[in-house]
């Protein structure tokens, strides 16, 4: 049986780079902003309350994803940003894992955590991670975590 590994990084990894031309082949540009984003330093996921986590399957990236302070709203309300599981992972639980994860860390700092995606396949995926639909033009899902 394969391990998963869900881990906080404070680099990008190597890998990342395979998955970012997995996400370019189907027509996702997200990996290649936060790869930008990073390397300028415009966004690190080190902000207070912040991260970026990596999933690994036997020491395979295979998922990546950050929780940020949503810069439309208050201090309360974090973002998940740039979540992409590669298609070999799809099916495994891989990306349910990393959201929990991440929501996990969210709860920490925020009461609510919003996120934004295009597609009906993303759509449904958080509506199944307990995320609720958003008519917002900053977001699409919404989840209420209580209070910090």
């Amino acid at each position: 049986m394969k391990m998963l590994d869900v881990q906080q990084i404070a680099a990008l990894p190597a890998q990342l780079r395979v998955l970012e031309q997995e996400a370019i082949t189907q027509g996702f540009r997200f990996l290649t902003r936060l790869i930008a984003e990073w390397e300028s330093g415009a966004n690190r996921f080190d902000e207070p309350g912040e991260c970026l986590m990596a999933a690994y399957l036997n020491e395979q990236l295979v998922a990546i994803g950050g929780l940020s302070r949503d810069p439309y709203l208050q201090d309360d309300t974090g973002r998940l940003r740039r979540l992409y599981v590669a298609d070999a992972a799809r099916g495994r639980n891989v990306g349910r894992t990393l959201v929990k994860r991440l929501v996990e860390r969210a709860a920490q700092r925020f009461r609510v955590v919003r996120l934004s995606t295009d597609t009906p396949d993303g759509a449904a995926f958080y509506l199944r991670c307990g995320f609720l639909p958003l008519d917002d033009a900053h977001a699409t899902h919404i989840k209420f975590l209580g209070g910090v």
